[in-house]
């Protein structure tokens, strides 16, 4: 019997490679995005099911997962949908604080609770989150969007807990950088009197063709949906595998300096 992968931010990126990757698999996919009616690739596969959702809209959480059980049994939940905030706090406006933390971890939240009575009941089910390695290290001009990722972390491990109580697993991916749009769907906020540092990290970020790919990430989400293991972060991608490993090796006051000194603060 095929298996169903239920999927947020799907558009674009980490959460559209995962959408085609599981359908090669033979996976029925629900990906789910804001504007479905302006996706040109993944309405085209057979097992590929499309529905509106706006994970900042507690409503729209309600009905879409609602809409995508009646369509059968789910045995996955991809959390995926967020964007990045970056910059300067000072100049950041609360509305943007706000719109962060809403997308990035109150709509994990709440898409996770409309579906745990529904894999309770079954006594099986996988949430997997797209954390980063912004939440497990804090890096310059990044402050909002690292606290998000950072809430995730702490989130999951707490949740786990309850949930493998009742036969649920949740699972945390936690990239690096990664060769996708997020750049295009990013807010960047500045302040004159930080352009250096802000010139600085913008210039870090700034990545080639050897940072990991949407496509390499999806493998990593396909292999946390069909280990059978009980893990809860899976660390991906080179780079935030050799900075999370610095991290535990050198403590957390040597890491800081070892950021500075990338960022010649």
């Amino acid at each position: 019997m095929k298996k169903t992968i239920f999927i947020t931010g799907a558009s674009a990126g980490i959460g559209k490679a995962t959408a085609k990757l599981f359908a090669e698999k033979g996976w029925n996919v629900i990906a789910t995005m804001r504007k479905p009616e302006n996706e040109k690739e993944l309405n085209l596969l057979d097992n590929v099911t499309l529905l509106p959702l706006d994970v900042t809209n507690v409503d729209q959480i309600k009905e879409t997962a609602q809409k995508a059980l009646t369509l059968g049994d789910i045995d996955v939940v991809f959390n995926n949908a967020g964007y990045a905030l970056l910059g300067v706090l000072e100049a950041i406006t609360d509305d943007q604080l706000v719109a962060q933390m809403e997308t990035n971890f109150f709509g994990v939240v709440r898409v996770t609770q409309a579906f745990i009575p529904y894999f309770r009941k079954r006594g099986s089910g996988i949430f997997i989150t797209t954390g980063s390695s912004a939440g497990l290290m804090g890096f310059p001009m990044s402050s909002m969007y690292d606290a998000s990722k950072f809430a995730l972390e702490g989130w999951s491990e707490s949740l786990s807990y309850e949930l493998n109580e009742v036969g649920i697993s949740i699972k945390t991916i936690e990239p690096g950088l990664v060769a996708t749009d997020i750049g295009d769907r990013s807010v960047f906020v500045s302040h004159p009197a930080y352009e250096s540092l802000m010139g600085k990290f913008m210039a870090l970020i700034a990545h080639g063709e050897d940072v990991t790919t949407a496509a390499e990430i999806a493998e990593v989400v396909y292999g946390a949906a069909t280990d059978g293991k009980n893990t809860l972060r899976y660390v991906c991608g080179e780079d935030a595998k050799a900075l999370y490993g610095q991290r535990l090796a050198e403590g957390d006051e040597a890491f800081r300096d070892s950021i500075k000194k990338m960022m010649s603060i």
